[in-house]
């Protein structure tokens, strides 16, 4: 997924005005803390250098931060209404039966209601079943093991997610 030379959406990404580069990360994750880390450390010489930079921010999140950044994700089963990056990711769910959607709201529901959060996962590539016996393996956690899991389910979207915006135009 990464590359060892600077493509070309890299350097558009390095040039990017400061508002401009803020707002593009604020689109790959909604945690104000993490886009500012990635900011600062501009300009990235590769796309790996990108990616590490955004994991080591996602190590660096508070729990507030945290729940700033899932506050951007729909719940699963629900991506935001004409949000092509949240359709896409939840592609899983798009077929799934009206059975499988409704026991994945009643889920979602039971894990909000214990941990005040969506669920998160990387939904890209799984599918609605996945992401239903996930839900239900996750729920017995402790907050703070979900916390630590969510932070790695974020870390692997955002690492998607750059790679769409710095990569994606490659083509």
């Amino acid at each position: 997924m990464t590359s060892s030379t600077t493509p070309g959406g890299l350097a558009r990404f390095n040039a990017l005005e400061e508002h401009a580069a803020l707002a593009a990360l604020h689109e790959v994750c909604a945690s104000t803390a993490w886009a500012r880390i990635l900011l600062a450390r501009r300009p990235y010489a590769t796309t790996d250098d990108l990616h590490l930079a955004s994991d080591a921010a996602m190590g660096e999140l508070t729990a507030a931060d945290l729940a700033e950044a899932m506050a951007g994700h729909p719940p699963i089963g629900r991506p935001k209404p004409g949000d092509p990056t949240s359709s896409r990711e939840q592609r899983g769910m798009a077929g799934a039966s009206a059975e499988l959607k409704e026991e994945m709201l009643e889920l979602n529901l039971a894990y909000q209601e214990k941990f005040g959060h969506v669920f998160l996962i990387c939904a890209t590539g799984r599918t609605g079943e996945q992401m239903r016996d996930a839900v239900k393996e996750r729920i017995g956690n402790s907050p703070e093991q979900e916390r630590e899991i969510v932070r790695s389910e974020l870390g692997k979207i955002n690492c998607i997610r750059l790679a769409g915006l710095v990569e994606g135009d490659e083509a």
